[in-house]
């Protein structure tokens, strides 16, 4: 049934408001169904788009290696790996604000486990003792980005090795570059490796295409956000 109010078809209305990154949801799936029908374009083209998320750059000596949330154990294990490797002595891990449920643990008076507390007990197991937090408000790559370029400043860091998951490591070097332009730190991004999101092969498993899907079109809307970011 279409209701008309004042001429206007409220139906059409309704559809002409349907978020147009819905829409790019739809086609980036029905692409990728349309392509793995023919295993001689597919794997190619897969795989591109897999890469096309995922920067690892090579690791230099540095003052401090950060460890992003999102990472989780898999950034923890990256992180180990560097530290035995004599990247750096000492480890951060970004704060976890609590939000929805964790915010009703805390008023009942229950302990709110977060992710920063796991990921330091998590070092501790793996033999990294010197470990620090910074403080953050926001959650999400931005916040991330935005509260390591003025802690990095007040305790004069000079060399950044940020640890990220995997499938938005590119990303978030897009997101560190606007966020660190004007600071002095230098940062080298590394994407963990332990993750299970694999480049080749993501579109063999639901999760992996699950990931890609939702990260390419993260990564397409960075670009046209901004496009001017190296």
């Amino acid at each position: 049934m279409v209701v008309r109010n004042g001429g206007f078809d409220l139906r059409a209305g309704m559809i002409l408001r349907r978020p147009r990154w819905g829409l790019a949801l739809v086609a980036t799936t029905l692409a990728a169904v349309a392509v793995a029908a023919a295993p001689s374009v597919a794997k190619p083209v897969l795989r591109a788009a897999g890469h096309a998320l995922v920067l690892s750059e090579l690791a230099a000596p540095a003052d401090i290696i950060v460890i992003a949330t999102d990472s989780g154990g898999a950034g923890v294990l990256q992180a180990a790996d560097l530290v035995h490797d004599g990247i750096a002595r000492r480890v951060a891990v970004f704060t976890d604000p609590p939000s929805g449920e964790d915010l009703e643990f805390i008023r009942r008076g229950l302990p709110y486990d977060d992710m920063a507390a796991r990921q330091i007990r998590q070092l501790g197991s793996l033999g990294i003792a010197d470990v620090v937090t910074i403080p953050r408000e926001e959650a999400g790559s931005r916040g991330e980005g935005e509260v390591l370029a003025a802690w990095s400043d007040q305790h004069a860091i000079r060399a950044i090795v940020f640890v990220a998951a995997s499938d938005h490591s590119r990303r978030i070097r897009r997101v560190l570059d606007r966020n660190m332009k004007g600071h002095g730190a230098r940062v080298t991004v590394q994407a963990e490796r332990y993750s299970g999101f694999d480049p080749e092969c993501w579109w063999q498993t639901r999760r992996g295409t699950r990931t890609a899907i939702i990260e390419l079109e993260k990564l397409a809307l960075d670009i046209v956000m901004h496009p001017l970011s190296l």
